[in-house]
């Protein structure tokens, strides 16, 4: 076995730990959902309201930005783009190598050297090179990012269930399980979600 002896929780987690578990679901919750709507809101005002629906790439879409925004729209989208990139790919990268080295047993963490986790730098790798692969096999990235967005939307609440089943388990999480009043809440919104889901589900085959 390859994975080292597991500490227990409260070797982990720090005294206090609701305080900044708090503060990371609301800074967390608010940077996506400010940025999802403001994604929403620039582009029903500038390529929507022109009946501009047809976008395959962010090649058509700094291009149809141009002429209704200006040529420095084009720039910033593109720029927007980039940086977005930059951000995901390590996150979207590191977080599935992380899943499968635990899947596989595999030694992992960023804090060790290439060496010493092959596994896990190998799976970062792999998963950026399949990343970049897909811009050449001739799939249009924007259906899908939509289509993926739609089975992560269909995928989450079971997932969510399972998640909150643990958090809300005091054998598992002791002294940091899950409060009521925060449960209510979760399992409100994982209810909520899974609503939409089925209405996504039946909507498309009806």
């Amino acid at each position: 076995m390859n994975r080292e002896p597991s500490a227990t929780p409260s070797q982990h987690l720090p005294t206090d730990f609701s305080t900044p578990c708090a503060m990371t679901r609301c800074l967390a919750w608010c940077s996506l959902t400010s940025l999802r709507f403001f994604i929403i809101a620039t582009t029903a005002a500038t390529l929507g309201q022109n009946g501009i629906r047809s976008i395959e790439t962010a090649a058509d879409a700094a291009a149809a930005l141009s002429p209704l925004a200006g040529s420095a729209a084009s720039f910033l989208f593109a720029i927007g783009i980039i940086g977005t990139g930059l951000l995901a790919v390590p996150v979207l990268a590191g977080s599935a190598s992380y899943a499968l080295a635990e899947t596989f047993d595999l030694k992992m963490g960023l804090y060790k050297k290439f060496s010493e986790a092959h596994g896990f730098y190998g799976i970062i790798t792999i998963a950026t090179l399949a990343g970049l692969a897909i811009n050449f096999v001739g799939i249009p990235p924007f259906k899908l990012l939509y289509y993926v967005a739609v089975l992560n939307g269909v995928l989450a609440p079971p997932l969510m269930f399972i998640i909150l089943r643990i958090a809300t388990n005091r054998t598992v999480m002791g002294d940091y399980v899950n409060s009521r009043r925060s449960s209510i809440v979760d399992y409100t919104i994982t209810g909520i979600m899974s609503i939409a889901a089925v209405a996504l589900i039946l909507s498309a085959l009806i």
